[in-house]
This record gives C-alpha cells, sequence and structure tokens, in this order.
C-alpha cells in the first residue's frame, strides 16, 4: 500500500495499524474508527461516513495485500458498531466487500470476514433482510467450507440470521425461493445441513407460509433424504414431515397436482428411505384430494404397480403402496364413463358405497364435482375439494392408465401380485366405466387371452373375471360388427350358428327355428363369441394349457357366465373345427366337466328331461359335436337317458377301429357309471321293463371290453338286474311308451346317427392319411 497516499479523513496511525499483522494493533485501530464514525454520526456527516465505509472497502478489504484486507474487514465491523440503528442506511456498502472476502484463500481471512458480517449483521437486525439472499448465498459457501474454525463462524452468523428472520414479519419469501431451489440441489453434505436447518426454521416461522412453495423444493427435499450422512436425512425427515402434518392440517390451500409427478418419480426409486416416504405421501395425496389425482392415475400406477410385488423385505412400502392402488381405484366411478360435458352438481351421483358417505357429504358442503373420494384412511382430515376443481371438472385419462396396465401384464417377470392388481384394474375399470374401456377391448384381448396360460391360479381367476366382464357387458353389444373387429369375428357370428345340414329334419315339428341360432340371452355380446372362438384357438395350439388348466378355465366360466352358452358355442365351434384329433380330445374334456363338476349342476339336470324345446335344441347341438369322440357320445346320450340312441350308436362301433385309446374311454365310462352321478341310471336297471335298451347298451359296453377290471365291474352290476330273461321284450316297450316325452316333439335319431357316420367316416380319413395308405390300420388296433 502507498504509505504516501492520502487516506483522510483516517489517520496515518489509523491506516498504519490497520496494515499491520498483528490482530491487537488492528483492533486498536478499529476501535479509533468507530470513535470517528460516532463523532460524524453525531455531525449528520453523511458524506465523511460514507468516504470511510468506501476507504476501509476498496482500499483495505478489497487490497492484495493480506493484512490490510483484515484491517479492512474490522474497520468495517467498527463503522457499523458506531452507525448503530443507521447502520441500515449503509448495509449494501458493509456487506458486500465482506461477501468478497468469503472467497479468499486463505482461512484465517475467511473466519474474520464471517466475524466481521457477525457484528454487523448484530447490530442492523431486521435492516439486513432486503439483503438476505446475498448473506445466504455466502453462507451457503461458508457452511461447506473445510476450516473447522471457519465453519464455526459460519454457524454462529447463521443462528443470528436465523432468529432475525423468525422475528420478522418482513420476510422477503418471493424473492427467497428461486434461490433456495437452486441450493438445494447441492451434493455437498454440509451445504445440504444448512439447507435443510433453513426449510425447516422457515417452515416453522408464524409469519411465513413456505407451503406455497413447496413444488419448488420438494424434488430437492426427496434427492437430500437420499443423503449418505444419516443426521442428513434424519433432518430432511423430519422436515417432510412436518409438511405432511401441515398439509392434512391446511388441504385446501395444497398444490397436489403440481407435486404429483415429482411423488411419482420418486416412488420409483431405488432407495428404500425416499420410496417409502414419497409412497407414504402419494396415499395421503390421494386421499386428500381425491379426484385432483384422477389425470396422473397414470404414473401413479406406473410407481404403484411394481411395488405390490415386493416381498417381506420391503413390506412397508408393499403395504403402503396397496393402500395407494385401492384408494386411487376407488375414485373411479360411473361418472367417469359419461361424455366430457360436464353435468348439473345436483345430478351427479356418487357411488352407492356405504363408505363413501362421509366423502358424499362432505361434498355436498363444499360444493365439489363429486364424493369419490375415500376418507377412510385419513381420520381426522376433512376431504375437499379444490377450487380450480370447481372450474374445469377432472377427467379420467383412460388411455394412459389402459396403457400401463398393458405394458405390466405384458410383462412377464412382474410378479404375481402386481398381475393380480392389474387385472382387478381392468375388472373395475369394466364395471365402471364400459362404454369408454370397449374401446380398448381389442388391444387387451390378445394378453388377456395370454394370461389364460399364467402359472398362478389366482392370476387366471382375475384374468377370467375380466374376460367374462368383456363377453358379457351391455356395452360391448353391437348391432353391426365393428370395423376393429376385423372379418374373423365377423365370420365368427355366422358360423356360430347350429349346423344347417339335415336341420329341416332334425325335429318333427313345424316351424321350429330353435335350433337355427345360438342361445341368446341379455349376458351375452358379440365379444362372448370372440372369446370362445379365441379360447378354443388357444387350446389347440396349446395343448399343455388344455391338459393342465383346460378344465379348470371352463369350470370358472360356467361359474362366471352363462354354461349352457358356453357349450352351445363351444359345440358350434368345434363343429367346424378342421383338426379332427384335437376336436376329439376337447369334446372329451368338455363332456368329463358336464358328467363330472359341480358347477354344471343345473346344466345336466337341464339335459336329463328333453321334455322342454330348449333342451333338445341343446342336446342335439351338443350331439353333433360330440360326434367326434364315439364314447362321450354314448355317455351323453346316458345322460339324457336317450338308452335306445346310446344302445344304436353301440352297435355301430363294431364298425370302428377299436384301438388302446377306445377302449380306455370305454374303461372310464363304466367308472363314471358307477359314480353317484348316474345313480338315476343305475336305479332305472331296477325298472326292466321300461328300459330295456339300457340293459342292452350296458351289455354291448360289456362286449367291447377286454377281460379287465372295468369289464368284472360293469359285469357284476349287471348280474344284479333282476329278471334278465325280460331283455327281449321290444313288444312290451311299444305298448307302454314312456309318458316323460309324450309332450315334447320328439327328435329324429335316424338323422343323428346318420351324422354320427359321417363324423366318424372323416375321422377314420383322417387317420388313414396319417398312416400313409388307406388299407393301414394302427398298430395299436387291439385284434
Amino acid at each position: 500500500m502507498n504509505p504516501e497516499k492520502d487516506f483522510a479523513p483516517l489517520t496515518p496511525n489509523i491506516v498504519r495499524a490497520l496494515n499491520d499483522k498483528l490482530y491487537e494493533k488492528r483492533k486498536v485501530a478499529a476501535l479509533e474508527i468507530e470513535k470517528l464514525v460516532r463523532e460524524f454520526v453525531a455531525q449528520n456527516n453523511t458524506v465523511q461516513i460514507k468516504h470511510v465505509i468506501q476507504t476501509l472497502s476498496q482500499e483495505f478489504a478489497l487490497s492484495q495485500h493480506p493484512h490490510s484486507r483484515k484491517g479492512g474487514l474490522i474497520g468495517l465491523a467498527a463503522c457499523s458498531i458506531a452507525l448503530g440503528k443507521d447502520s441500515g442506511l449503509y448495509l449494501k456498502e458493509l456487506i458486500e466487500p465482506v461477501l468478497t472476502c468469503f472467497n479468499d484463500a486463505d482461512s484465517r481471512l475467511r473466519y474474520y470476514a464471517c466475524e466481521a458480517l457477525y457484528n454487523i449483521v448484530k447490530v442492523a437486525r431486521g435492516a439486513v433482510l432486503p439483503h438476505f439472499n446475498v448473506l445466504f448465498d455466502g453462507l451457503s459457501k461458508l457452511a461447506a467450507d473445510p476450516d473447522p474454525n471457519v465453519k464455526s463462524g459460519s454457524e454462529l452468523l447463521d443462528r443470528l440470521l436465523k432468529d432475525i428472520v423468525t422475528e420478522s414479519n418482513k420476510f422477503d419469501l418471493v424473492g427467497f425461493i428461486p434461490l433456495l431451489r437452486e441450493r438445494i440441489y447441492s451434493n455437498n453434505q454440509y451445504a445440504r445441513q444448512f439447507i435443510i436447518s433453513w426449510i425447516l426454521v422457515l417452515e416453522s416461522g408464524p409469519d411465513i407460509n413456505l407451503l406455497d412453495y413447496l413444488p419448488e423444493i420438494l424434488d430437492g427435499l426427496f434427492q437430500i433424504l437420499g443423503d449418505n450422512g444419516k443426521e442428513i436425512r434424519k433432518m430432511c425427515e423430519v422436515v417432510l414431515g412436518e409438511f405432511l402434518k401441515e398439509i392434512k392440517k391446511n388441504p385446501s390451500s395444497v398444490k397436489f397436482a403440481e407435486m404429483a409427478n415429482i411423488l411419482v418419480i420418486h416412488c420409483q426409486t431405488t432407495d428404500d428411505l425416499i420410496q417409502l416416504t414419497a409412497m407414504c405421501w402419494m396415499r395421503e395425496f390421494i386421499q386428500l384430494a381425491g379426484r385432483v389425482m384422477l389425470p396422473y392415475s397414470s404414473g401413479i400406477l406406473t410407481a404403484v404397480l411394481p411395488c405390490l410385488a415386493y416381498d417381506d423385505r420391503k413390506k412397508s412400502i408393499k403395504e403402503v403402496a396397496n393402500v395407494c392402488n385401492q384408494s386411487l381405484m376407488k375414485l373411479v366411478t360411473p361418472e367417469d364413463d359419461e361424455p366430457d360435458e360436464p353435468k348439473p352438481t345436483a345430478q351427479r351421483q356418487a357411488e352407492p358405497n356405504p363408505e363413501d358417505a362421509q366423502a358424499k357429504q362432505e361434498e355436498t358442503a363444499s360444493g365439489g364435482p363429486d364424493g369419490s373420494c375415500d376418507p377412510s384412511f385419513s381420520s381426522g382430515v376433512s376431504v375437499f375439494t379444490p377450487a380450480s376443481s370447481e372450474r374445469a371438472p377432472v377427467t379420467l385419462h383412460l388411455d394412459g392408465i389402459v396403457q400401463v396396465l398393458n405394458c405390466h401384464l405384458s410383462d412377464m417377470a412382474i410378479g404375481m401380485m402386481t398381475r393380480i392388481a392389474v387385472l382387478k384394474w381392468l375388472y373395475h375399470l369394466y364395471i365402471k366405466t364400459p362404454r369408454k374401456m370397449f374401446r380398448h377391448t381389442d388391444s387387451l384381448f390378445p394378453i388377456l387371452l395370454q394370461t389364460l396360460s399364467d402359472e398362478s391360479d389366482e392370476v387366471i381367476l382375475k384374468d377370467l373375471e375380466v374376460l367374462a366382464e368383456i363377453a358379457s357387458s351391455p356395452a360391448g353389444q353391437t348391432d353391426d360388427p365393428d370395423p376393429l373387429d376385423g372379418p374373423d369375428l365377423r365370420a365368427s357370428h355366422a358360423e356360430l350358428q347350429v349346423p344347417t345340414p339335415g336341420r329341416a329334419g332334425l325335429l318333427n315339428t313345424p316351424g321350429t327355428k330353435g335350433l337355427e341360432c345360438s342361445p341368446s340371452t341379455p349376458t351375452m355380446n358379440s365379444y362372448f363369441y370372440k372369446f370362445m372362438i379365441n379360447l378354443l384357438k388357444r387350446c389347440s395350439s396349446e395343448r399343455k394349457l388344455l391338459e393342465v388348466r383346460g378344465p379348470f378355465i371352463i369350470r370358472q366360466l360356467c361359474l362366471l357366465l352363462n354354461a349352457e352358452n358356453i357349450f352351445h358355442s363351444m359345440a358350434d365351434i368345434l363343429l367346424r373345427e378342421e383338426d379332427l384329433k384335437f376336436a376329439s380330445t376337447m369334446v372329451h374334456t368338455l363332456n368329463t366337466i358336464l358328467l363330472t363338476s359341480t358347477e354344471l349342476f343345473q346344466l345336466r339336470n337341464q339335459l336329463k328331461d328333453l321334455r322342454t324345446l330348449e333342451s333338445q335344441n341343446l342336446f342335439c347341438c351338443l350331439y353333433r359335436s360330440w360326434c367326434h369322440n364315439p364314447v362321450t357320445t354314448v355317455s351323453l346320450c346316458f345322460l339324457t337317458q336317450n338308452y335306445r340312441h346310446a344302445y344304436d350308436l353301440i352297435q355301430k362301433f363294431g364298425d370302428l377301429e377299436v384301438t388302446v385309446d377306445f377302449l380306455t374311454e370305454v374303461d372310464k365310462l363304466v367308472q363314471l357309471i358307477e359314480c353317484p352321478i348316474f345313480t338315476y341310471l343305475r336305479l332305472q336297471l331296477l325298472d326292466v321293463k321300461n328300459n330295456p335298451y339300457l340293459i342292452k347298451a350296458l351289455y354291448g359296453l360289456l362286449m367291447l371290453l377286454p377281460q379287465s377290471s372295468a369289464f368284472q365291474l360293469l359285469s357284476h352290476r349287471l348280474q344284479c338286474v333282476p329278471n334278465p330273461e325280460l331283455l327281449q321284450t321290444e313288444d312290451s316297450l311299444q305298448a307302454a311308451p314312456r309318458a316323460q316325452k309324450a309332450d315334447a316333439p320328439s327328435i329324429d335319431y335316424v338323422e343323428l346317427l346318420q351324422h354320427f357316420d359321417r363324423v366318424q367316416s372323416k375321422h377314420l380319413e383322417v387317420r388313414h392319411q396319417r398312416s400313409g395308405r388307406g388299407d393301414h390300420l394302427d398298430r395299436r388296433v387291439i385284434l
């Protein structure tokens, strides 16, 4: 520093002492400066005061010499002390050079800068608030200072500044938020700790409403929550907890929509603490904001659904995710299936669930658009409807939701519980918004059919519920085939009729048209036939599905849909099946289900008595397809008590190839006859006079069997028949016709036998073609 330069009004002694390397001498100079400035204050000499501050700033605090800078800092602090309450008039000139020294390479000088600024702020108090941003910026840098003394000094200054902000009601939060948003993304742990401490102070301030600006800093808070430091994570947890408490107290002032996507992102993180915390926030948001969250449903589901498959190691996250999923599902109501034009509030109906009664009452009080929000998980917190939703009704974006559900269901790596949840969502959407959902059915249908091959029974059950709802919903009924259905489905509508050859002579009653159409009930729509066709296609292409899951799937469908419709439509489809071996196998499967499943009890009772036109139509439809398998055809005749026709069929077995598979099926039929399902048949053996063809048919089966356990079983049964000599009593049968079928139109059994012959001829032709020469017999034929 030039000793000849004039630093007036600072005396040469003061200048010399400020440049001294000893702290005590600089301190003496500071006391002289304080005395000098006090005189200027008393004289109201602002010019000289500014000149002193400017000199200390330019010539000392910003000097190249380190001791001069130290002297300038202590001198500026002395000026502030001398100015007292008037220091606020000169704060910019006092603060700026001190903050510049925060960046000095010398740690001692940074410490002196902290000390000087502390004294300046202590004197000015609330007057420093207009300069808060620059002070905060400087402090945030010192919070990460490597020198412990500097850090200690910055902490003292930090506490002082917090006290000032807390006790003041003039803090400029709007001007501070951009800086806070920038600094919150710091990766330094000390800077993060500093930021968190300030957020906690501001959040607890009585005159500061930081909740309004939470969307600006929420993402940064969740990133800090993932810090490696345990203490910082704990502090951040506390801050987030306080914010969540405030949200529950004042939900009407919360900007839920602006924070929804932030939570969606952090609900998908790999950090357990972040994910659990974000999921808890999401749960509260859904329950507090209600339908305001519906537009973000696809993102929420993307985050929540995978968590449902977590194991016990992440049990807490799984449980909260499940609540989120259930709460979000309850927000979807039949109202979302209506046209986009908003209805008057008085015309809207809340979902008729008892647990929604409270939400409905609160909606009425608040004038919101609906009462679908579920209050069951947020006890003591009132559900509200933000004012924004009153101006614009919330719209359910179904396209995005369906896309997410489809994606998760298509991913075979997704866990079982997630797949079940996806199917529950699809079912719920088809129940609540059927018209909108059927726009997506063609894209969902293939993956729903593919899901039938899932390894889990629970998944298959839920999948069948969805498919059954699609097949039975009135919203799926179309007068004209939809272009999206394609030519295959349009063709299937025409094909799913009972075949016409010989149809005119099938029933002797003129004008009968019952057989010319598939069963028509209110439960069927255009997708029902598409479902049946594609289900059989999958069973044909995926034989393991038929063997392992086929009976289970069909039995469940008979519970979910009309069993008669299912068997009628499948019989129609199988009648045109080109793969005769599959047709025979499928008919055998359907017949086993028909005869043994408790789910088919009502259908069996309907077929036992062919007095009605409907039951005769069903029998004829099944019979034509059952002809693909001779033994199942006989069992159908036994079930329907067509014993004479069963006997006629057995007589034709002599013209068939009697293979091991054929005899195995006869063996199984004998076992079935001994089961409870055919109790009525066994009791009819006591009435030899009226059931001679039943006994003849059973003897015919006996003659087909080799000497086996089944032969012995049936033989012992027939030995119990009384008066076997009465078997040859055809005349007595004609004299006493069965009254139970007298009132119904008779069935043309001759035509049915001809149909049986035609079908078996096709099977024989196919077997010969496979063998390579027409006269070759299966090596497994029993000679």
